[in-house]
């Protein structure tokens, strides 16, 4: 049977003297995760607040992303699925970057 469910993201903005704070937020219905990200406008560079707010927003996003990756591995463990193996580099040849 087929289910739908929407999630929520919420970011927060907050600029202050050149530095640029979000919190992107996560509401999942049953539980919240929260991400931070900062961007600081260099002295030297002109003051243009909405790439800080891009700068910010996706730097708390990622942070989020990554939270949200550890908790689904908690949650596989706490199943039994066990972590990945390791990864291996070829013995021979040029290195994979995909390693």
């Amino acid at each position: 049977m087929a289910t739908t469910r929407e999630w929520n993201v919420r970011i927060f903005i907050f600029e202050e003297e050149g530095t640029t704070t979000a919190r992107a937020v996560l509401d999942t219905g049953e539980s919240t995760i929260t991400g931070r990200g900062v961007a600081r406008c260099n002295p030297e560079d002109v003051d243009i607040p909405e790439i800080g707010d891009e700068l910010a927003a996706s730097r708390a996003m990622a942070e989020l992303g990554r939270q949200l990756m550890r908790v689904a591995d908690r949650d596989l463990q706490g199943v039994g699925a066990g972590p990945l193996p390791p990864r291996t580099q070829a013995s021979f040849g040029w290195p994979d970057p995909n390693l």
